[in-house]
């Protein structure tokens, strides 16, 4: 079996070819171009029929490599930085440099291929992770034009807030795209005209943040509605989660899912002393994602304030028991995306037949 580790960059790809021993065997360098993914699938086509691929950044700078790489069925792991700077501080030659890098890639995928995430082709859960992205970044700028427009509205009239609707309704947008002034001050007049330009812009960003979300719903309605089973899963969490679990069948079980999105405690004993750690590592994305279920489940769900009173009163802490939380429901999201992509299947043999 060759193992081929990927360092991927914006303008370059180097790999390094392992064979079963570990021992090098060849490197390659070219460009991050479709002509240089496809000489790099030749180059490796011709070290062995059986061969695996690890790139670092399959959903970054390595996307279109990693995405030629399945597209010919090679089989593809998706690497994070983090594992291959670990693995190069404990080698003998613990500098940095791309073949390094890329040895360090193919060195994760030779020693942990089972439990790594696969790399699949992009399939409607890309769509919609893309779509969700979007959105995020578009409400992101709609908070920074907000600050924006409460600054200059600040300066020119400290008590704005008592006479003006919120910024955050249709009526407060409303208003200050329509804002003047009545003073006779040049600046004045400069920044009220700044402030109908940022609502401009403000609008604008809304309402691609409303089609994105109108279309992020369809979406998730027609496939991944199971999930919206769990409380504090609404149909646009719904698409953020199967954006981020999918494309295909990435995961093999719900402890994968776990350590991918940090959630799984690390063991940290020593001595005899039997103890863990919370990992701080794995998808921020979606240790966020259900960090806001967990809060919903604890504002509205008897049986989750009752797991975690029960353990805070074991001894742990509140952040402990919020993550032994989300522990549980990485399971309860495991179950009910199993059942979503069993609908997908269901759905592709019936197109096929």
């Amino acid at each position: 079996m060759i193992t081929i580790g990927v360092d991927a960059h914006k303008r370059v790809h180097v790999a390094v070819a392992l064979d079963d021993a570990g021992s090098e065997l060849t490197q390659w360098r070219g460009p991050n171009s479709p002509n240089g993914w496809r000489k790099l699938a030749v180059w490796g086509s011709a070290l062995g029929v059986e061969r695996r691929w690890g790139v670092e950044g399959a959903w970054g700078y390595g996307r279109g490599l990693a995405q030629h790489l399945v597209a010919g069925a090679d089989t593809v792991y998706d690497i994070n930085a983090r594992w291959t700077a670990a693995g190069r501080r404990r080698a003998k030659r613990p500098g940095k440099s791309d073949p390094l890098d890329a040895r360090a890639v193919a060195l994760v995928v030779r020693q942990e291929a089972p439990d790594l995430p696969a790399v699949h082709a992009e399939d409607e859960t890309a769509i919609l992770n893309l779509l969700t992205i979007e959105r995020e970044g578009a409400i992101g700028e709609a908070t920074r034009l907000r600050n924006q427009i409460h600054a200059l509205l600040v300066q020119l009239d400290p008590e704005y807030e008592l006479r003006l609707p919120a910024l955050k309704t249709r009526a407060g947008l409303a208003v200050v795209i329509r804002y003047t002034t009545t003073s006779e001050n040049a600046m004045h007049r400069e920044r009220a005209a700044a402030v109908r330009r940022l609502a401009e812009r403000l609008a604008l960003v809304l309402s691609q943040a409303d089609e994105l979300a109108r279309r992020i719903r369809d979406a998730a309605t027609e496939t991944f509605s199971p999930l919206t089973r769990l409380c504090g899963v609404n149909l646009l969490t719904a698409g953020a989660l199967a954006g981020i679990l999918g494309p295909g069948h990435r995961f093999a079980t719900d402890a994968q899912v776990a350590a991918y999105a940090g959630v799984a405690p690390l063991e940290a004993s020593s001595a005899g002393l039997v103890r863990h750690r919370l990992n701080r590592g794995g998808n921020r994305r979606l240790n966020a994602i259900l960090y806001r279920i967990a809060l919903t489940q604890a504002q509205h769900l008897d049986q989750a304030r009752e797991y975690l009173d029960r353990r805070v009163a074991e001894g742990k802490t509140k952040r402990e028991a919020i993550r032994a939380l989300k522990r549980f429901i990485i399971r309860a999201i495991w179950r009910l995306w199993l059942e979503c992509k069993a609908q997908t299947t269901e759905v592709s043999v019936q197109y096929a037949a």
